[in-house]
């Protein structure tokens, strides 16, 4: 076999559909969150990056970087080895603490990833519950979907947040199987939201467990940033959640918070867990303070929620295809991976603005879109430099208004 031949193909059949990724060389730049640098062989330019998931910028923020210098001088740069090894410091003992508390839990269990939390956790649920089914929302993310795979259990997808499909497949399920309803809060690519109180209901009428993915809501949502789930008031109604400290947190890695013997088994079960090297004391001990930061300030999460607001409201005003909904997320239609591919590649190479084309297999083929990330950070300067040049391309490009705000809608 000429296996260069199949990887050339593999690579032709992106490029011609339109759908080949092509990273951009950026550094942020340090106390000027939301502009960096891009760099293109041996020069670099100022930019203003529109794309990003460190939704409250505080991967900046002053008292973060100021722990994550100080875990270094103390401890050193890496863990030393898995948990069970020699890689649990003092610094995760404390982030799993303020996990746990964060999410009025027992417990929580921190891993590399929140991709990692989720297919881990899913696929061991499976081996310790047998005869599981799995009742997944069918925008559910990929991490889960994995881990659910990997778990080989029964499964049944139903409908994106509709309660009575639900509850359809709930009735005709075995009474006496274990059940696990999976679910999101916030959906990162449309940004709907899930009824998350009704779904709970669901759960208790038919004996389900509840495994609530908040990776796109902690940090922004609730009194102290516990996730869709505190600011609903239902957050003791969910058995198991899925968290990052990439996003709202500004770190990296992932975690769930459960029961003690839920995160105690997950931790003495799970492969994923088990033979994988800890995060670093300096990312942990960032998390913490971000973690410890947005519980007790309210400023960053309602000036993002605000940012959020105008931008739509300015999208909308100029005729441009926003997709309606109810979160922080703004993403602007445009069913075409080509067209879509052209407009991030001008906004980046004419108008020095960063975002990233969002094709499938992340969304379904013909809802190719932007996804627009403002933060608290982004002035209403940006913002109107933003809807200019969108105007601008959308303009060039020949794609019509109208049309495209009915699809969104």
């Amino acid at each position: 076999m000429d296996y260069g031949k199949v990887f050339s193909q593999a690579l032709d059949k992106l490029k011609e559909e339109g759908r080949y990724r092509v990273f951009a060389d950026i550094r942020r730049n340090r106390g000027r969150f939301p502009t960096a640098h891009h760099f293109d062989g041996d020069s670099a330019r100022p930019i203003t990056v529109w794309c990003s998931n460190d939704y409250l910028g505080m991967g900046q923020h002053p008292a973060v970087l100021e722990a994550m210098h100080e875990a270094i001088d103390m401890a050193g740069a890496g863990s030393g080895g898995t948990r069970n090894i020699s890689g649990t410091t003092h610094y995760h003992v404390e982030l799993e603490t303020e996990l746990a508390d964060l999410h009025g839990k027992e417990a929580a269990l921190v891993f590399t990833s929140a991709y990692v939390a989720n297919d881990t956790t899913l696929a061991t649920l499976a081996k310790l519950l047998p005869g599981l089914v799995i009742f997944s929302d069918a925008k559910n993310h990929a991490s889960m979907i994995a881990g659910i795979r990997h778990g080989s259990c029964e499964k049944h997808i139903w409908r994106h947040n509709d309660l009575a499909d639900l509850e359809a497949r709930l009735r005709k399920a075995d009474p006496s199987a274990p059940k696990v309803i999976a679910f999101e809060s916030v959906y990162s690519m449309d940004g709907s939201m899930a009824p998350i109180g009704a779904i709970c209901d669901l759960a208790s009428k038919y004996g389900a467990l509840t495994y609530l993915d908040e990776v796109h809501a902690v940090g922004l949502y609730g009194p102290r940033g516990g996730g869709l789930a505190e600011r609903d008031g239902v957050m003791q109604r969910v058995d198991i959640i899925n968290g990052t400290l990439a996003k709202g947190f500004g770190i990296m890695g992932g975690y769930i918070a459960g029961s003690r013997d839920l995160c105690d088994a997950i931790r003495s079960y799970a492969p994923g867990f088990i033979f994988t090297t800890s995060l670093a004391p300096a990312i942990a001990a960032g998390a913490v303070t971000s973690i410890r930061h947005l519980k007790n300030s309210s400023v960053e999460r309602e000036r993002h929620q605000e940012r959020a607001r105008v931008l739509k409201a300015k999208l909308e005003a100029a005729s441009l295809p926003v997709m309606r909904n109810p979160s922080h997320i703004v993403p602007l239609l445009v069913g075409d991976p080509v067209l879509t591919k052209k407009i991030t590649d001008a906004l980046l190479a004419r108008f020095n603005i960063y975002v990233q084309p969002i094709n499938y297999p992340t969304v379904p083929r013909g809802t190719e879109r932007l996804r627009i990330t403002p933060q608290p950070q982004h002035t209403d300067k940006d913002m109107d430099r933003l809807v200019s040049a969108l105007t601008t391309l959308w303009g060039e490009l020949g794609i019509p208004l109208e049309r495209q705000v009915e699809a969104a809608e």
